[in-house]
């Protein structure tokens, strides 16, 4: 573990700029990317709600460096439970999948499989925040291009919680029924 990182890690704040810091010092060595996802990743870890900011960013510029470590990654989303990295770890989801959409093959189905579950997951969990409700019906509506069973399950629900959540859900979810519908019409 580079303490150096690390350190830089425990001090950053929500702050942009905090975290931007972190994140250059990483994007300048890639090297450093092993311990971020590491720190990201251990739900033990105090601090793991800070470096998933920081990875969010790294991820943000350059997702391709996360093809490494998306078994890992995948893995251990269904752990996450601090909402201020679940969100974060949400957007990411969000880059892989478009990732994968431009360039088939960038996740695996297995990942893909865990990706798409997390995503219910936290599209359901009662008192969720909704930024990563945002991410999750998103990368959900990329998925479903692909998986003619997404839409048909992700619509009840989006509707449901139509009358549950705030105006920024029900731009969310509006939105990507319209694109649910134009897509479902296309077929």
């Amino acid at each position: 573990m580079n303490i150096t990182l690390y350190n830089k890690i425990a001090y950053s704040s929500g702050c942009r700029d905090s975290r931007e810091e972190v994140a250059n010092m990483v994007l300048n060595d890639k090297s450093l990317l092993a311990d971020l996802v590491h720190v990201a990743l251990d739900t033990t870890d105090k601090h793991h709600h800070r470096a998933c900011w920081i990875l969010e960013l790294v991820c943000e510029a350059k997702i391709t460096w996360l093809k490494e470590y998306l078994p890992h990654f995948c893995s251990k989303l269904s752990y996450l439970k601090n909402e201020s990295a679940i969100r974060p770890m949400g957007k990411i989801c969000l880059f892989a999948v478009k990732q994968n959409d431009k360039n088939s093959g960038f996740i695996s189905e297995e990942e893909l499989q865990q990706i798409t579950e997390v995503c219910f997951d936290w599209l359901i969990t009662p008192n969720r925040k909704v930024g990563a409700k945002y991410y999750a019906i998103h990368t959900l509506y990329i998925l479903g291009k692909n998986n003619n069973w997404i839409y048909p399950e992700l619509r009840p629900i989006l509707e449901q919680g139509f009358n549950e959540h705030t105006a920024a859900y029900k731009i969310a979810a509006r939105d990507i029924l319209r694109k649910i519908d134009s897509a479902n019409n296309k077929r």
